[in-house]
């Protein structure tokens, strides 16, 4: 019997879903986006989240009919490229973390600690896609960015790290040619987001991403 096929579920940096194998240190969801075993939407909400994986995963079943579908991602950094946030339930010290860092980056004026986190998630929607639901990005240079954001030059995804720009993939990070501080990027990471990791918030990026 030939081996099944992996479902569509691991999320690259561009938030596009990928039918690979690697598992990932974190799941997530955007709804349910199947019919069966097949991907039939990008998203069914605004609220895009990242949960933790722990041993309450092994009681489900991936893609199970009226029940949200399960996303995988290699790392922290890259859930937040792909216009991700930490879910206010199983990740709610992190949740309130995010919260109260993107309150004070990008809503100064407001008096209050924290955001509805609706109010959130209407903001990072509009900053990951466009009209025709691809994914929306913009033009910085490298040395305007700091720690954490995930960048497309030419084709690949790269991490901004304070030894250089490592080279993204399913399985981790691995070395990359060295980049110019001047280089022209597209930055992946919704624009508030960066301003977050501009004021001192880090992602959780992969063990590979520290051994370079």
């Amino acid at each position: 019997m030939s081996e099944r096929p992996p479902l569509q579920n691991r999320v690259d940096p561009w938030g596009q879903l990928q039918p690979v194998r690697a598992r990932g240190s974190l799941m997530g969801n955007r709804g349910i986006l199947h019919v069966g075993q097949d991907i039939v939407r990008r998203w069914a909400t605004k609220a895009w989240v990242t949960c933790v994986l722990d041993e309450t995963f092994q009681k489900r079943k991936p893609f199970s009919p009226n029940t949200y579908s399960e996303l995988f991602f290699l790392d922290e950094a890259t859930a937040f490229a792909a216009g991700h946030r930490p879910c206010r339930v199983c990740q709610r010290q992190r949740h309130d973390e995010f919260n109260t860092g993107w309150t004070a980056a990008n809503a100064a004026s407001v008096s209050r600690t924290r955001l509805p986190i609706a109010d959130i998630d209407k903001a990072l929607h509009a900053e990951r896609t466009r009209p025709d639901k691809g994914k929306r990005t913009y033009t910085a240079t490298v040395a305007d960015l700091p720690s954490g954001t995930l960048v497309d030059y030419a084709g690949q995804a790269r991490l901004v790290r304070p030894a250089g720009l490592p080279v993204w993939s399913f399985h981790g990070y691995t070395k990359g040619d060295p980049l110019a501080p001047d280089a022209p990027v597209e930055v992946l990471t919704p624009r508030s987001i960066v301003q977050i990791f501009r004021a001192g918030f880090r992602p959780r990026v992969h063990d590979s991403a520290h051994t370079l």
